[in-house]
């Protein structure tokens, strides 16, 4: 029977560290930060976590409002819990549907948890102005511009650990060393090879050919 942690780094959520610390201390053996998506129908590592979970496990979660957004998905979400025997601890609304932790919980903070989880989660994921700002400015990368970026990486890799250009060139699928010295040049790499930085024209055949 695993011990889960779960949090949802909403844009307002500040205590995550702390959370984690108590995670660490209650005997989670995995901790699933999520970053806050650009549309909260897509969480994946949430969605994969229930598919996984097993009955007889224990999800530890900072905050109903934390994990959950309305009232219907906390409908859905404790009828989840009790159809796979899945033990339910919230930290800050002192919750834990095995009777546990939190004794001094009453019925009444129960329902005012309840009562308050719309409200709550609207006001954690409410992004303040500057962090709006921020998220204005940073575009999700592409699959191609990912595949790009990662390909250049590569190239740069491999020429500061001595791979010839040829090799860099049958590894990056360009047919031109100046692609090649193009995206060097770019990323301000030294070419310390030769006499030049980058190509001149065609290389011609030597007998011992070195690198430009």
């Amino acid at each position: 029977m695993a011990k889960i942690g779960y949090m949802l780094l909403a844009p307002r959520y500040v205590d995550s560290e702390g959370d984690k610390v108590w995670m660490e201390k209650f005997g989670c053996y995995d901790i699933i930060q999520e970053e806050y998506p650009d549309n909260e129908k897509s969480r994946e590592q949430w969605d994969g976590l229930l598919a996984r979970i097993q009955p007889g496990d224990t999800l530890v979660i900072p905050k109903l409002s934390n994990a959950l957004k309305s009232a219907r998905q906390l409908v859905f979400f404790l009828e989840f819990c009790r159809i796979q025997n899945v033990r339910l601890v919230s930290i800050h609304d002192k919750i834990d549907s095995g009777d546990e932790l939190f004794p001094e919980t009453k019925t009444s903070d129960v329902l005012t948890a309840i009562a308050l989880l719309p409200k709550e989660a609207n006001a954690v994921r409410v992004p303040s102005k500057p962090f709006q700002r921020m998220r204005r400015k940073i575009k999700a990368m592409s699959k191609k511009q990912l595949g790009r970026a990662e390909r250049n990486r590569r190239i740069i890799n491999m020429y500061r650990e001595g791979f010839s250009i040829d090799d860099i060139i049958d590894q990056s699928g360009f047919k031109s060393r100046s692609s090649v010295f193009r995206i060097l040049n770019d990323a301000g790499v030294d070419l310390n090879r030769g006499r030049t930085k980058g190509p001149l024209g065609p290389r011609k055949k030597k007998d011992n050919p070195g690198e430009y």
